[in-house]
C-alpha cells in the first residue's frame, strides 16, 4: 500500500493510492500514528481498502499532501552512512553508524516551503531513505529486524551547518529547524518496494542534478540500522529512521553551495515518489 496524508497543515485526513489514485480513508477512522501501527493497523486498513474502494471518496484535485506519517515520538537519523559523503565532507568512514536526533516539529509535507532560519547563510539540502517503524522495538537482532518495519518514505534531511559543526555543539542544533525534514509524498509498505537495498535516491537544485546515488553504496544496511539503534533506545510504532545522504550535499562543493531564498529543490528516489520544495527565507510571505 501507498499511504498518504492530505489537507491543511494540522487538519490533515488519511488516504491511501491506488493505481494512482488518491482516495480519502477517513472513514477508516484512524490516523496514521502510533496507535495506528501498534494495532495492527496496516492490515486492517488494506483490508478496509479493499472491502470499500468502490464507496471511498477520491482527494480533491491540487490537495496538499502532509507528511504521511502524524507526528511520530522521535526522528532518528544515521549520520555518514554513504562512503562517498564521508569522503566529501572529509570525515573518518565511521566504526559503527553516527546517530542524532531531528526535532518532529520540523516535519512537512512533500512539497511545502523550506524556510532558512533566522541567522542561517549555510542551509543544504540532503536526500534520504526514511525507515517508518511498524512495532515496538527494543534490543533487536538484526536478523530480525525488517520484522519491525512498516514501510519507508522520501525524506529531505535538511541542514544547517554553521548550526551543525561551527556552534559548539552537537548536530541537532542544525537539523531540527521548523520545515528542515520534508517527508513523502508517500509511506511505501515494504512489499511496495522489491529490494530496498538497490534504490536509487537524486535531488535537483534549480534543475542541476546535485545528488545521484543509490543505496546499495549504504556502510551500514537497514537490519543492521534499525539493531543498532533499537540497542540504545525503544523505538515506537510510527518512528521514523533516516539513514544516511549520498554524495553531492552542498557542503561538499569548492567552494560549497548553500540554498538561498527563490531555490527550488527537487529529489526523489525509486518507489517512494518525488518531491519539490521551494525555498523561503524567513519572514518572508
Amino acid at each position: 500500500m501507498k499511504l498518504i496524508r492530505w489537507g491543511a497543515a494540522g487538519k490533515e485526513k488519511p488516504g491511501v493510492i491506488v493505481d494512482n489514485n488518491w482516495y480519502d480513508t477517513s472513514a477508516f477512522g484512524e490516523d496514521y500514528d502510533e496507535h495506528f501501527f501498534a494495532g495492527e493497523g496496516l492490515m486492517r486498513l488494506e483490508s478496509f481498502v479493499k472491502e470499500n474502494l468502490s464507496q471511498l471518496p477520491e482527494v480533491p484535485d491540487g490537495c496538499r499532501l502532509g507528511a504521511p506519517i502524524a507526528r511520530p515520538s522521535k526522528i532518528v537519523c544515521i549520520g555518514l552512512n554513504y562512503a562517498d559523503h564521508a569522503k566529501e565532507t572529509n570525515a573518518p568512514m565511521p566504526p559503527e553508524p553516527v546517530i542524532f536526533m531531528k526535532s518532529t516539529t520540523a516535519m512537512v509535507g512533500p512539497w511545502d516551503n523550506i524556510i532558512i532560519p533566522k541567522n542561517s547563510l549555510k542551509t543544504d539540502w540532503e536526500v534520504e531513505l526514511a525507515v517508518v517503524i511498524g512495532k515496538k522495538a527494543s534490543y533487536v537482532e538484526e536478523a530480525d529486524a525488517m520484522a519491525y518495519v512498516a514501510g519507508y518514505v522520501l525524506h529531505n534531511d535538511v541542514s544547517e551547518r554553521e548550526f551543525q559543526m561551527e556552534r559548539n555543539g552537537t548536530w541537532d542544533k542544525g537539523k531540527g529547524c521548523d520545515t528542515f525534514a520534508p517527508m513523502g509524498p508517500f509511506l511505501a509498505t515494504q512489499d511496495e518496494i522489491p529490494d530496498v537495498h538497490n534504490i536509487r535516491l537524486w535531488l535537483k537544485v534549480n534543475g542541476q542534478m546535485m545528488q545521484d546515488g543509490n543505496t546499495s553504496n549504504f556502510i551500514f544496511n537497514v537490519p543492521f540500522v534499525v539493531s543498532y539503534v533499537s540497542q540504545f533506545m525503544t523505538l515506537l510504532p510510527g518512528d521514523i529512521i533516516s539513514t544516511g545522504t549520498p554524495a553531492g550535499v552542498g557542503l561538499g562543493f569548492t567552494p560549497p553551495i548553500y540554498l538561498k531564498p527563490g531555490d527550488v529543490v527537487e529529489l526523489g528516489a525509486d518507489g517512494l515518489g518525488s518531491s519539490v520544495q521551494r525555498v523561503k527565507a524567513y519572514g518572508e510571505d
